[in-house]
């Protein structure tokens, strides 16, 4: 390696190699630098539990002379976050100045999000969920992949979820097979799907219960669902899915607390099932 590859590198070319103390170490560096850079190589080692000659192997494994010349790499990489990036930022018409302003503004609409996301109708709605028979999530095309993390959560606490393709034949077969003991979840980040206010209103004309995520309050799936999450995003699809993002995980900590006796256990069963499936069969 030369004297040029960024710690980084290193640990991204070596991770797929290393033992299970390595990787840990490795994702630390990775996810948590910051606090890494004020740690001694016994303090590191006690977080995650290794012996302090682990972190020194591991430094050398990765080509420094021991740990104290990698948390020097590290502390520099916190001094240019800290320091450099700022003043790179402070200069117009720059991909530094573009990027740090995209975060705060991103930053403004989930602090707005957080200001008046209603705790009281989040639990409204993680009520209804409980009292489902079945869940069915309708989402427009830029809410697909945060609808599919929504149902991955609710199918590990046992919920009956199902996601509707978002085609107006297959919007009509969900409707026309729900009945007044299932909830239609709604989550609208573009507005730009007129259908799923539709779908909500027939789910009404069925006495069915509805209930919409939605990037701003002014869409039309709001107006027609029972319950309404908004999140606070200005008619930015991209910030639109940050914002309704942040909103579904402020709803599944919620379900996760409610319902904690549905979720015990899960991931390890679900784990230990995963390794089950992959045995080959005698």
């Amino acid at each position: 390696m030369t004297a040029t590859t960024s710690y980084e590198e290193r640990i991204r070319r070596e991770r797929a190699h290393m033992s299970k103390s390595f990787a840990r170490l490795a994702d630390f560096l990775l996810d948590s630098y910051v606090e890494a850079s004020f740690m001694t190589a016994s303090e590191l080692a006690h977080v995650l539990n290794l012996d302090a000659a682990t972190v020194v192997r591991f430094s050398q494994h990765l080509e420094y002379k021991g740990f104290p010349q990698l948390q020097r790499e590290i502390r520099a990489r916190v001094k240019r976050d800290l320091l450099l990036r700022p003043q790179q930022a402070a200069v117009v018409d720059s991909a530094d100045a573009l990027v740090a302003n995209a975060m705060q503004e991103l930053g403004r609409d989930l602090d707005r999000t957080r200001m008046s996301l209603s705790a009281e109708t989040v639990m409204k709605l993680v009520e209804d969920i409980g009292q489902a028979r079945r869940i069915i999530l309708l989402a427009d095309a830029p809410a697909q992949p945060v609808a599919y993390n929504l149902v991955y959560f609710l199918e590990q606490g046992g919920f009956p979820v199902y996601i509707a393709r978002a085609g107006i034949a297959d919007l009509a077969r969900a409707i026309h097979t729900t009945t007044p003991q299932d909830l239609i979840l709604a989550i609208d980040v573009s507005g730009h799907s007129p259908y799923i206010a539709r779908t909500i209103e027939e789910a009404h004309n069925k006495n069915i219960h509805t209930a919409a995520i939605v990037s701003m309050a002014s869409l039309a799936s709001a107006r027609a669902a029972d319950v309404v999450l908004e999140a606070r995003a200005r008619p930015s699809i991209g910030i639109g899915i940050v914002a309704i993002s942040s909103v579904i995980y402020a709803l599944t900590e919620t379900l996760r607390w409610r319902y904690a006796e549905r979720f015990a256990g899960a991931e390890q069963a679900i784990y230990e099932l995963t390794n089950r499936i992959q045995q080959p069969l005698e």
